[in-house]
């Protein structure tokens, strides 16, 4: 197939380079002209043939919304906007409706993979008509890694499935994130356990916690021992945030990932004030000693 793809950073890039060794014909447009293929929307629009296949892969929220309007203006009836970032579910009936007023079609891809998708493949969970997944399915099924069908793609549902299906997948990834990482602690705490990493090794083979994120966990110990090179400052962009406000709106318990949310938010405080009532708490009742801060420090 021809196909546009806008956002050409560490996902979209990787994503041409695989488009294209199979076999697709893709023109890129990013606003960094070196890895562009075009100077503009208009640009793209006018170097694809009707009816138009246009992949958006920008980051979620005010930069998909303004693209997807600019697109808007520039595609016409019977042409096709793929959403492959990671927005919110709620966005996509809004920019489906905004499309659709003006004939456009529109389908909503969760992606997975990350930097590795180039060789790996990339999970692919889609929202849409069946109509429209069909009339993609051929860019779907190079995008995905080999193998069935089925254990790499998903057609979830109408619009706003794909992309609710991959904020319950991201808010799963940081509760497994986290497990390994208090695992990784533990180990390191215990002086009995001589090489931390070579236990998280032994276990990317014939364990039952073996998966694709304890190897990079092993990958990464074997790279930075004990990770002298990093600070635990971390962020969350959003679909961890997403999965625990839909938890509650469904009133399902989701105590380890909403545990392993609020890790992140408490990983960003250089002195917590929580920690600092705990510990007056302690010393008002039981008298216990407090570490005070120096009127130097």
């Amino acid at each position: 197939m021809q196909l546009g793809l806008v956002g050409l950073g560490k996902m979209g890039f990787n994503m041409r380079e695989r488009l294209r060794a199979g076999g697709h014909e893709v023109i890129g447009y990013d606003p960094r002209p070196e890895v562009s293929d075009v100077a503009g929307l208009a640009e793209l629009a006018g170097a694809l043939e009707t009816p138009r296949v246009v992949w958006v892969m920008v980051p979620s929220g005010t930069v998909t919304h303004e693209t997807i309007v600019a697109l808007a203006d520039v595609l016409g009836a019977g042409d096709l906007v793929i959403d492959g970032g990671n927005s919110r579910y709620t966005e996509d009936g809004p920019h489906a409706k905004l499309l659709g007023d003006k004939g456009i079609n529109f389908i909503d891809a969760g992606v997975s993979g990350g930097v590795w998708g180039l060789r790996e493949g990339y999970g692919l969970m889609v929202g849409g008509s069946d109509a429209d997944v069909a009339r993609a399915m051929p860019i779907f099924d190079t995008l995905r890694p080999e193998g069935d069908q089925a254990d790499g793609f998903v057609h979830a549902g109408p619009v706003g499935a794909g992309h609710y299906a991959k904020m319950v997948h991201n808010g799963i990834e940081y509760g497994l994130m986290h497990a390994y990482a208090e695992g990784y602690e533990l180990l390191a705490a215990e002086e009995l356990i001589t090489d931390p990493q070579a236990v998280i090794q032994a276990w990317t083979n014939g364990t039952v916690v073996r998966s694709w994120l304890q190897q990079l966990l092993a990958k990464a110990l074997k790279e930075d021992p004990g990770f002298a090179e990093i600070s635990g400052y971390t962020e969350d962009s959003g679909e961890g945030r997403w999965t625990v406000e839909e938890a509650i709106s469904h009133r399902v318990p989701m105590p380890v990932i909403a545990a392993s949310l609020f890790a992140r938010f408490a990983s960003r405080q250089e002195d917590s004030p929580t920690m600092k009532a705990v510990s007056a708490l302690r010393n008002q009742f039981g008298g216990h000693a407090v570490h005070r801060i120096s009127e130097s420090g």
